[in-house]
């Protein structure tokens, strides 16, 4: 198909809800390792991975080869019957998990909205409540039930969402919803969720959930004592911890394998997906034995555990935990961060840097002072940044957070790469 042909079946076939980044979409043909080419043969450094999900890059010869042999043995079975490769992934996730392994039982589905909801309905099942405390700019999926727990309204898309659930405010230190800075705060964001439980809730919830560093909300990072006051208020009240690893996991953030592991905090529950096949559909819950055990009657996933999924899965953590990839993570994302800094000083459109490993968001302000969100900047800059041949991602609440998750086996000459280009687009957006 030409180009041309792609954009009007898309236009035809295609529900009009699908957006593009891009006013011309941008059309992929192929990839290879840390670099996407289009169907014109343009070559692109991929500083977005798929939004956070190609974590150990394109077509990962060393992956996709354990995942060809499983093809070739068997592409499908549900979870009415047993599997090796699943078995072989949840016994591996339990030895990595928070607390030395205290999350041991995992349920497979197909994505992370779905590993949300499984966190949630067990979450109920264990605790008899129906209350969930989330955060606000959070985003958690596109179901009924994980539009209701995400935060902003760009991603709520219909009114009729299920109850039962509160937002506190997040640490968004930048935009301090207390008007605080982080030296003085005290960490009230965290000690107020003690009083929205007792003025919103029946004063017993069934979890908090949240992502440790928000993804779609633009890579908001709490400061270090924030997760576990709240895991203490939460737990007064009855209520689990679920931890959101679809963009944190699997080493992400540098030195652990989860992020919430950055904050001293273990969960009673975990959710994974993205990252974790490197592009193939999997989504992941998994939880302390006796909270698993919770869920009782039946269930199942068609896809969920998928043999073929699952194997790569598997083949992607221990291409990580062989390749040491969480020290390289916490050493190129230091270079990467020490460059983003850099361009901070010399762009006084860049308000905001802030991120973890291999995950940083820039927040683009039209005034420093004001910190008026820069949204039609941000858009024009990915434009730029494509034109030169880079792709970062865009987030916020407010649309003006640039978005750099690159595979995490990136090299530090590859930060030199990206930070010429992105040099270059701001240059450009700065001369128009």
């Amino acid at each position: 198909m030409t180009k041309q042909e792609i954009l009007l079946a898309q236009k035809e076939f295609l529900f009009p809800a699908i957006f593009h980044y891009f006013p011309e979409p941008l059309i992929i043909d192929h990839a290879k390792d840390q670099y996407l080419f289009d169907i014109d043969g343009k070559q692109y450094l991929d500083f977005f991975g798929g939004i956070v999900t190609v974590s150990v890059g394109h077509c990962n010869e060393t992956v996709t080869a354990k995942t060809r042999a499983q093809l070739d043995k068997l592409q499908h079975v549900s979870t009415v019957f047993a599997t090796q490769p699943q078995l072989e992934l949840a016994k591996k996730i339990a030895s990595i998990t928070p607390g030395g392994g205290a999350l041991t039982k995992s349920f497979f589905t197909n994505s992370g909205t779905e590993a949300n909801e499984n966190a949630v309905l067990l979450a109920r099942m264990y605790t008899g409540s129906n209350e969930i405390v989330a955060l606000r700019h959070s985003y958690h999926g596109r179901s009924a039930m994980a539009m209701s727990i995400t935060a902003q309204s760009t991603w709520r898309i219909h009114d009729t969402l299920p109850g039962g659930v509160v937002h506190a405010h997040n640490a968004y230190c930048y935009r301090c919803p207390f008007g605080a800075t982080p030296d003085h705060c005290g960490t009230r964001c965290a000690t107020d969720v003690k009083e929205l439980i007792q003025t919103t809730t029946s004063g017993k919830v069934a979890a908090f959930i949240a992502e440790p560093i928000q993804g779609v909300g633009g890579f908001i990072v709490p400061p270090k004592d924030y997760f576990q006051i709240i895991e203490g208020i939460v737990r007064q009240h009855g209520g689990l911890f679920i931890s959101d690893e679809v963009q944190t996991g699997w080493g992400r953030t540098g030195g652990k394998w989860f992020g919430i592991e950055q904050w001293g905090v273990v969960p009673d529950i975990m959710t994974g997906a993205k990252g974790l096949a490197n592009g193939l559909p999997i989504g992941m819950t998994v939880a302390k034995p006796q909270v698993a055990d919770a869920m009782k009657g039946v269930t199942l996933s068609t896809f969920g555990g998928n043999p073929v999924a699952t194997t790569q899965a598997k083949a992607v953590i221990d291409f990580i935990d062989e390749n040491r990839l969480m020290h390289s993570v916490t050493e190129v994302g230091a270079y990467l961060k020490d460059k983003l800094y850099e361009l901070k000083d010399k762009y006084t459109i860049i308000g905001d840097v802030r991120g973890m490993g291999l995950m940083w968001g820039i927040e683009l302000v039209e005034d420093r002072a004001t910190k008026v969100p820069a949204t039609k900047a941000t858009a024009r800059i990915m434009e730029l940044a494509r034109d030169l041949g880079l792709l970062i991602g865009k987030g916020g609440t407010y649309g003006n957070v640039l978005r750099c998750t690159p595979p995490m086996n990136i090299t530090k000459a590859d930060v030199d790469e990206f930070a010429g280009k992105f040099d270059q687009a701001l240059g450009a957006w700065s001369a128009s």
